[in-house]
């Protein structure tokens, strides 16, 4: 079957036009910047949806957290997979603190084929750097061949939610990363013994998270210089480590492989302190690294906007209830990701948001088959109304996680339909014949 997308403002990292696109095979098999376009088995006009419309490559989730297997009162991978294709997510990387953890290829290739068989997204499961994640010894990494495995795991590595403590097993880990030509994600949450310090006596967790993410920022940076590696920074959430990203990023770096990226997520973005009090700061409000102040929220929106800030990720964090009351930390963002992102970022333009949020993951996660809007790519699309304001409504979230900080604000920018390789996986009844609306 062939479908033509026609008379779209068509937006990706490189350009924006007006035009259309043909799809087949699961790929963009042409571009077409005039006229309508040739026919096709499925039309969909732009016109149908409204002159906010706009037709972009789907998105990329470089953190998320599926709860699968081992807790399927906080997520199941099929509810996962609805909340990513509700929120424009075709491309989605899983953390590997399930049950039990994601720390052998074969455990991972068993969650991807599960996602594969669903057929809404693609999904690449992280392996964790040391066996069950206790950081004694290392995992399943360490006999991963350098070759394609065939089954393209794992695009990424990750002890996410912890720290390796002990320096010369993480140094390991970053060389096997180096071998095998993988990113590692690093949660940077191991403090040192200042932070400990501050605990000791008392002091309040916004005080002693911060001396654990800047110390923990530098750490990883310091060892991956020294593995030659790539070292991405989740969630970066202060002005100081913003800063020690921006400085490295400026400073020359030796030719031993080493790289840096990092990623920043919709709520350290669009949310600060005062709404994790609102919630309860020990609570339902509660998520690692915690929301910051003010000031941390507008240093990570200039961060952004100067390219020290490589991509947005969600850290996609669903609890039961019963959980969020007991102060398990996470928030449930696949559904508001863009709308926070356009909400929050309107100045930087689509183009610049398609990068952070499509074409800079893909890059990171060595994906060249798909980010972009070119002919031959992947045909993974989102169209998006960036005109429409609509109230966050958790209750209606496809993800069984209920908890977010954006609950009853009014954001702007809403998914209207998304193509995961050319088949429609959300918003199918716009799909027409002919132009209209069925």
């Amino acid at each position: 079957m062939r479908s033509v997308f026609k008379n779209f403002r068509i937006v990706d990292e490189a350009r924006e036009f007006f035009g259309g696109l043909v799809v087949k095979d699961a790929l963009i098999q042409d571009i077409f910047d005039t006229g309508n376009g040739p026919d096709g088995d499925i039309v969909i006009d732009g016109k149908a949806f409204g002159e906010a419309a706009v037709l972009m490559p789907a998105f990329i989730d470089l953190h998320a957290h599926f709860r699968e297997p081992g807790f399927p009162e906080k997520e199941t991978l099929e509810s996962a997979c609805f909340a990513a294709t509700a929120g424009g997510f075709t491309t989605v990387v899983c953390m590997a603190n399930t049950k039990p953890v994601i720390d052998t290829i074969d455990k991972a290739s068993a969650l991807k084929a599960r996602s594969d068989a669903l057929g809404l997204i693609d999904l690449f499961p992280v392996l964790s750097l040391t066996k069950n994640m206790e950081g004694r010894e290392l995992s399943g990494i360490k006999d991963l061949p350098c070759e394609k495995n065939g089954i393209g795991l794992p695009l990424m590595l990750s002890e996410d939610g912890k720290d390796v403590e002990d320096d010369g097993l993480f140094l390991a880990a970053m060389k096997v990363a180096k071998r095998l030509g993988l990113p590692v994600s690093c949660h940077c949450d191991f403090g040192g013994p200042e932070a400990e310090a501050v605990k000791s006596a008392g002091g309040k967790r916004a005080e002693w998270s911060r001396i654990e993410e800047n110390y923990a920022v530098r750490r990883a940076i310091e060892l991956g210089k020294k593995a030659g590696c790539h070292i991405h920074i989740a969630h970066v959430s202060t002005k100081e480590a913003a800063q020690i990203i921006r400085e490295v990023k400026k400073s020359s770096v030796s030719g031993n492989g080493f790289s840096l990226t990092c990623e920043a997520t919709p709520h350290h973005i669009g949310a600060a302190e005062e709404d994790a009090r609102r919630m309860g700061d020990e609570t339902y409000g509660r998520v690692n690294p915690p929301l910051r102040t003010e000031a941390d929220r507008v240093s990570l929106a200039a961060a952004i906007r100067d390219n020290t800030v490589d991509a947005i990720a969600t850290d996609h964090a669903p609890h039961s209830e019963n959980d969020k009351a007991a102060g398990m930390p996470g928030f449930t963002g696949l559904e508001t990701a863009f709308a926070v992102s356009l909400s929050c970022l309107s100045d930087i333009g689509l183009r610049r948001l398609s990068a952070l949020i499509s074409a800079n993951p893909a890059r990171i996660l060595g994906l060249e088959d798909r980010g972009r809007i070119e002919k031959g790519l992947r045909a993974d699309l989102v169209i998006a109304d960036t005109g429409v304001n609509w109230k966050v409504e958790p209750e209606k979230f496809k993800s069984r996680g209920k908890r977010s900080p954006f609950a009853g604000k009014t954001l702007r920018g809403k998914i209207l339909m998304t193509l995961n390789a050319g088949k429609i996986v959300f918003g199918g009844n716009s799909a027409s014949k002919g132009g209209g609306i069925v």
